[in-house]
């Protein structure tokens, strides 16, 4: 299996926390040396290893703010 490369450029702040210290974390990431991206995901408390998540261009992320905006929260 082939390694995957990532580079936190920014972290913009956790969304939550499991009761076992995995932090759900709101991050702009590259991957594999590609153009950095928004990114969801759980990270371990060591920050060493990391769960499944989505990864959101600039226009999703927009399109995400917008509908996120409109919800009656």
């Amino acid at each position: 299996m082939a390694e995957i490369k990532y580079e936190i450029t920014n972290r913009f702040g956790v969304l939550g926390e499991s009761a076992k210290g995995w932090r759900k974390e709101l991050n702009f990431i590259r991957w594999n040396d590609r153009d950095a991206k928004y990114d969801i995901r759980e990270w371990s408390p060591d920050g060493e290893k990391m769960g499944k998540g989505v990864t959101l261009s600039r226009e999703e992320a927009s399109k995400l703010k917008e509908i996120l905006n409109g919800l009656d929260i």
